[in-house]
C-alpha cells in the first residue's frame, strides 16, 4: 500500500469529523472515552480545519486518517518556549485500517515536518489514565516530560527529541 498525507482542504471538515466520530464509536463500545462527540462535531472543527491544522492520511483516493498538527499549544504546553516544538492532537485512523501502520505513519510524518521546519521537539498529551496509549507513544520513540492537569483531566506529556546532541 501506498499511503500520503495532505493538509484537509476546507471542505473537507466533515470528513476529518467523520474519521474522529468512527474512532469515538468504536472507544465507547470499549468502554474508553477519549474526546466528546460534541467537540469534534464538522462546525466546531471548521475554524481549525479552515486555519490548516488538519491533516489526511490517504490510501489513494480514500482518507484513512487524521491527525492535527500546530505550532503552538497555550492549553497543554504553556512552559514550553515558542518556536522549538510542534505539537499534535486528535490522531485518529478509521476501524479498516487499525492496527498501527497509519498511526505510525502519522507521527513520523509529523516527525519529519517537524524536522524541515528546524524544531527541536515534537510534543504531544494523552489521558494518563491510558497507559496502552501511552505505551504506544513511548513505543515510537516519544519521551515521557511531564503530567499535567487540564481541566478534569491528568494528561501524560510526551516530546519526541528531533535534534541529536553531540
Amino acid at each position: 500500500m501506498s499511503f500520503s498525507v495532505k493538509q484537509a482542504q476546507p471542505k473537507q471538515g466533515d470528513l476529518v469529523s467523520e474519521i474522529l466520530l468512527e474512532a469515538i464509536s468504536w472507544m465507547d463500545t470499549h468502554g474508553i472515552s477519549l474526546w466528546r462527540r460534541d467537540e469534534i462535531m464538522p462546525d466546531l472543527l471548521q475554524p481549525d480545519v479552515e486555519a490548516g491544522l488538519f491533516y489526511l492520511a490517504w490510501d489513494e483516493e480514500q482518507a484513512v486518517g487524521t491527525i492535527k498538527y500546530q505550532l503552538e499549544d497555550e492549553l497543554f504546553w504553556p512552559d514550553v518556549p515558542k518556536g522549538e516544538s510542534a505539537f499534535i492532537h486528535k490522531l485518529a485512523v478509521r476501524r479498516a485500517y487499525s492496527g498501527g501502520v497509519i498511526s505510525n505513519y502519522l507521527l513520523k510524518w509529523a516527525v519529519e515536518k517537524s524536522k524541515s521546519q528546524g524544531l527541536q521537539y515534537l510534543r504531544l498529551d494523552c489521558d494518563a489514565a491510558r497507559p496502552k496509549l501511552c505505551s504506544v507513544y513511548e513505543k515510537f520513540g516519544f519521551q515521557k516530560h511531564s503530567t499535567r492537569q487540564v481541566g478534569r483531566f491528568c494528561v501524560m506529556r510526551f516530546e519526541y527529541p528531533l535534534v541529536m546532541s553531540i
